[in-house]
């Protein structure tokens, strides 16, 4: 049953481009409308640029008297930020990519750093009548795929949530089943879809819903979905996230990641098979297990400090892996503390211990690390760091870690700030 959405419930369900994800891998537009494309979603004509020469080469080969020149990068957001230009002729098209390439764009949802621009998509400009916002993403309330819609396209979801949350219509697909002709067509007239139109909007939607199912997909978003005049059904935006964990199965999407658009930190984690989010404190942070990991970045937070990160060495941390994470985490300028959090289980503590006094020989620390270990071989652990001869601060427990670290850096702090005073 299509339905309209409460507004208190977007959020969880509709907020499908702002909110940071973990283990998941973005595409850029060009790619996913290509994917899109293989389902049975119509797009409009476009070609790929990699210098403003070639983008205006693109757009002779296209035809047409007008084209859309996009920033290709894995953010929303980019027309307000001078990344969509309308472009009428070949000199146009050359001033605007001159514009774009090599530069950052900056939106509300790249952060002040930005992403860098290497490469546009041309695209031949359509006459549109009506914009709608489409999107697929899963709802954890229900544990559906649940289709997301509005009249009002265009816009941000968010914005639309706030602004016009009536216009708003949701469906939710029964994994058994799939989505159905009826369900698709009662979500096309919810969207005042006129009825010549309406087997074209079923074939988006079905489309759209076979692409999220069959490549493991965690959000599809199409904004706008674009009526023309000639009455055409169009996708002129596409976003597509996958995954990381189904990866495996879809080599033909693996291809698709652009590290250049992805935090570096992240990226050199996932080679190295760790799990690591980057964030904006200065305490970086060693934990196996994803929830002792949120427990640790909430507990270091109780403690007056600021985690710098999310690091998950996950179960069966040899010396090697461990002494990985903490070159990982020292790659961070931001870090002034280290906090190594092991609770053992599958793992093991001299494991764990030995790794630390590895990372600690062959890797320059000169920030305070505390380590606390609990679980599996914690005595033979704990002796490996006593005897090690490294100044490694011990704790027992979680709370104790989280206040010798904060007090650890505080005190590192205020050394080097009575030192520049002397100087």
């Amino acid at each position: 049953r299509v339905l309209p959405s409460e507004p208190k419930r977007i959020g969880d369900c509709c907020s499908v481009t702002s909110e940071r994800r973990k283990n998941t891998m973005d595409i850029h537009e060009y790619q996913a409308k290509d994917v899109l494309s293989n389902f049975g979603v119509t797009i409009a004509p476009g070609a790929l640029a990699y210098s403003p020469e070639q983008a205006a080469y693109r757009a002779r080969e296209l035809g047409g008297d007008s084209w859309v020149v996009k920033a290709q990068v894995h953010a929303g957001g980019r027309g307000k930020a001078g990344g969509v230009k309308l472009c009428q002729s070949d000199q146009e098209i050359q001033a605007a990519c001159e514009d774009m390439f090599g530069k950052k764009l900056v939106t509300h949802q790249t952060g002040p750093q930005g992403k860098g621009i290497y490469r546009v998509y041309v695209e031949a400009a359509v006459p549109i009548e009506r914009e709608i916002y489409l999107g697929l993403v899963l709802d954890r309330s229900s544990q559906r795929v649940m289709i997301v819609a509005s009249q009002e396209g265009g816009m941000e979801i968010e914005d639309i949530s706030v602004e016009k949350p009536d216009s708003i219509v949701r469906s939710t697909v029964e994994p058994a089943v799939g989505l159905q002709e009826f369900q698709a067509r009662e979500i096309s007239f919810a969207l005042g879809i006129e009825p010549p139109l309406v087997q074209q909007m079923v074939r988006t939607l079905k489309g759209c819903y076979r692409a999220f199912r069959d490549l493991d997909a965690t959000m599809v978003e199409i904004n706008p979905l674009v009526i023309t005049g000639d009455g055409r059904i169009l996708a002129l935006d596409a976003k597509m996230t996958f995954d990381d964990n189904a990866l495996f199965r879809h080599p033909q999407i693996s291809e698709l990641r652009d590290k250049s658009q992805e935090d570096p930190r992240e990226s050199r984690a996932a080679d190295r098979g760790l799990s690591y989010v980057g964030l904006d404190g200065n305490i970086g942070c060693i934990v196996n297990g994803a929830g002792l990991a949120m427990a640790t970045m909430d507990t270091i937070k109780l403690a007056g400090g600021e985690p710098a990160n999310f690091l998950d060495i996950g179960g069966g941390a040899t010396p090697e892996r461990v002494a990985k994470a903490f070159r990982l985490v020292m790659s961070d300028q931001n870090v002034q503390a280290v906090l190594v959090n092991i609770f053992a289980g599958i793992n093991r503590c001299d494991w764990v211990a030995e790794g630390v006094v590895q990372a600690l020989k062959e890797v320059q620390i000169d920030v305070p690390v505390v380590v606390r270990l609990a679980g599996t071989n914690v005595q033979e652990g704990q002796r490996i760091l006593a005897q090690s001869g490294l100044p490694i601060i011990r704790a027992t427990t979680l709370m104790e870690a989280a206040e010798r670290a904060v007090g650890a850096w505080s005190n590192d702090l205020k050394q080097a700030t009575r030192v520049r005073a002397v100087q």
